[in-house]
């Protein structure tokens, strides 16, 4: 048999390309466009066409921040304690270091502003108010710090994101009956919505699953600079396909077109950050795995309203279902909305295209490629996690909707609590009264049985419930006490504020 030139892998080299972009020869596309042009002429022609792609990103990413080098004060000082406009950074390493976190929050505006926030006005150039406290020692005397200051001030102001551009993201709905407040934004009760981050099609780790061409010292666009990946983010899992990125990048050079800081309400404050990757098309497996398309790319749906680390996957789901604005739930399309933007996306990557196909940006191989065989490990807990049904009253006394106010109240004076679960005539939990309710009735006509001045929306708790959901559940309700039931609503016993403190007390 004779062998063409056909019948060869196409394979070429990293110094290659490098030599087309430097003589302005090179092909350069989107992630998006090589989808097409595989689709048209196979992934063996597309590699010869096809030098470099291009992906983007631009999303929350909680794990980000910024390493600040103030130089030394007059006398010097060994920062003990930094706040910057309020917002406090990590100072336990050399004597003007710092380090601050997107997520840190405000010590005087709490969710309104934080770390992301402070980041994004360095950038603008705007002013920050810088607060440090100190100890003392004999070569840095200073105890007390406060200044004004911007980035044009600092010495080094190096991004460091320890865990960027997962290469995708679970989708997040709300099976319970209440909103409740997430990372991954607002989600209404009973299903109500759907929310979801990620570029899809142009996924940077989507369009090199293999981490062929990724790892340390790859060069990227960072916040509109030129930045690099460090390694591995944490919680590296190739194995889940939830690879993560370690990025690098100095904030002098960025722009706030492609960093912004965002506040979630009730969750906190958080950096959307602009990245994307170059890959080399070096082989056909490359051109291969870079036209991947939204379709291509299946996630989790899971119910966020169970306040677990492994929650419930209600179904599967790609990409182009979640962008096409809705998406099946329990029979009922339930409306979907995007966390990131694929517009921001696309205009990095079209960026990143324009400076590689004008020579200003060249790729390389990685020193070391990414780890492929990893797998994201929980926590290790010494001691077990209390629940509900361990320190629940089990003696419950419950009364009958159809009883007189006056059975309620002389039940409470006999029973020396405040709190009585009302149930129906089979015995499932329909509401709950307490000594205010009976005392309104006294002052009201007209409301003479239990089911007139109960409350009907009760707050529960499952026996199973760990004690930190519990309290936070009665602390956001303002309530003292909730009943436990199993799940046909049958009473098993009652939790209260009280219990908790008695907890709470012995574990100190």
């Amino acid at each position: 048999m004779i062998l063409t030139e056909v019948d060869f892998m196409v394979e070429k080299s990293i110094e290659e390309i490098n030599r087309r972009i430097k003589e302005d020869n090179v092909n350069v596309v989107t992630a998006e466009e090589m989808a097409g042009i595989v689709g048209e002429l196979g992934a063996k022609e597309a590699a010869k066409e096809v030098d470099v792609v291009t992906t983007g990103t631009f999303g929350a990413m909680c794990s980000s921040g910024v390493w600040l080098n103030f130089g030394h004060s007059e006398p010097p000082m060994k920062m003990n304690k930094v706040f910057l406009n309020g917002v406090e950074a990590y100072s336990g390493v050399a004597a003007v270091d710092a380090f601050i976190g997107a997520g840190q929050l405000s010590e005087t505006e709490g969710f309104d502003y934080g770390g992301a926030h402070v980041i994004e006005d360095l950038i603008r150039g705007k002013s920050i108010d810088l607060h440090a406290t100190s100890y003392g020692t004999d070569c840095y005397p200073r105890k007390t710090l406060d200044t004004t200051l911007n980035i044009y001030d600092l010495n080094q102001a190096i991004m460091i994101n320890p865990r960027n551009g997962y290469q995708k993201y679970n989708v997040a709905t709300n099976g319970i009956n209440r909103t409740i407040y997430t990372y991954m934004g607002s989600l209404l009760p009973n299903y109500g919505n759907v929310t979801y981050s990620g570029a899809g099609v142009l996924s940077p780790l989507s369009n090199d699953p293999d981490y062929q061409t990724i790892g340390v010292g790859t060069p990227i666009f960072l916040g509109g600079a030129k930045g690099h990946i460090i390694g591995e983010g944490t919680q590296h899992s190739p194995e889940t396909n939830f690879g993560t990125l370690m990025l690098r990048g100095d904030l002098k050079d960025m722009s706030a077109d492609y960093i912004r800081a965002a506040n979630f309400h009730e969750y906190g404050t958080s950096l959307y950050v602009g990245m994307g990757i170059p890959i080399p098309i070096l082989n056909e497996q490359l051109a291969q795995s870079t036209a991947v398309t939204d379709k291509d790319v299946v996630t989790n749906v899971l119910d966020y309203g169970v306040p677990s680390r492994d929650r419930p996957v209600i179904r599967k789901v790609n990409y182009e279902e979640l962008r096409s604005g809705s998406i099946e739930i329990n029979g009922k399309d339930t409306p979907t909305s995007s966390m990131s933007s694929f517009k921001k996306s696309r205009e990095i990557a079209e960026e990143l295209k324009k400076w590689v196909a004008a020579g200003d940006f060249f790729v390389n191989t990685p020193s070391q490629r990414l780890p492929a065989k990893a797998t994201c490990k929980p926590m290790r807990q010494t001691t077990r996690n209390p629940l509900v049904q361990d320190i629940m009253a089990k003696d419950v006394v419950v009364i009958d909707e159809n009883a007189t106010f006056h059975e309620a109240a002389k039940m409470i004076m006999e029973n020396t609590f405040s709190h009585l679960p009302v149930v129906s005539e089979d015995g499932k939990l329909v509401g709950i009264v307490t000594a205010w309710d009976i005392s309104k009735a006294v002052a009201e006509t007209g409301c003479n049985y239990v089911k007139d001045i109960m409350t009907k929306k009760v707050l529960t708790s499952n026996a199973t419930d760990p004690i930190d959901i519990a309290a936070r559940n009665l602390d956001m309700k303002e309530v003292s006490a909730m009943p436990v039931i199993d799940k046909d609503r049958y009473v098993i016993g009652i939790i209260t504020s009280n219990d908790i403190s008695k907890l709470f007390a012995r574990r100190r």
